[in-house]
């Protein structure tokens, strides 16, 4: 146990904490993604679990949660209000009845489709701040982040 100190604890200054940057950054980043993404009711993480069943058609929900970095019950609830919606649909898999797979529907193709200018001026809206020629680098920068950090994650990506 630590000793206590009669000392007043010091100042510090969160301007200089990455992690207080980072946290604020995916908070502008979550309003921006809402508001560019409004007509389409879609949250970052919906739009992430359909985008990935539809890059990976039949995928079942723990390989969606490692691929898009969510913990399983998470991405439970994130695919239960979809079905709801009737943007996705899961299906029992024929070689393991406790398995889903899951399928993105017609109606969920649409919405992406009709979503993605609004994702990718979400996507420009949050670099903007950066010079054109610094945004590949900063992007460069922040996967090598993830990429390492990865495992120390409650919900590692699968990538």
């Amino acid at each position: 146990m630590l000793a206590k100190s009669s000392l007043p604890p010091p100042n510090v200054d969160l301007e200089s904490l990455v992690g207080h940057h980072i946290r604020r950054l995916h908070q502008i980043a979550v309003a921006i993604f809402l508001q560019e993404n409004q007509p389409y009711g879609l949250t970052p993480v919906q739009y992430a679990a359909l985008q990935g069943v539809r890059n990976t058609p039949g995928l079942d929900q723990r390989t969606l949660a490692r691929t898009i970095g969510l913990d399983t019950s998470t991405t439970a609830g994130v695919i239960d209000r979809l079905e709801a919606r009737g943007l996705m649909r899961r299906n029992a898999s024929s070689s393991d009845r406790r398995v889903r797979l899951l399928e993105v529907t017609q109606a969920g193709i649409a919405l992406l489709d009709a979503a993605l200018p609004a994702v990718l001026h979400a996507q420009e809206r949050i670099l903007e701040p950066l010079a054109v020629k610094d945004r590949a680098e900063f992007m460069r920068m922040l996967g090598q982040l993830v990429l390492a950090n990865n495992e120390l994650s409650r919900a590692p990506s699968g990538n």
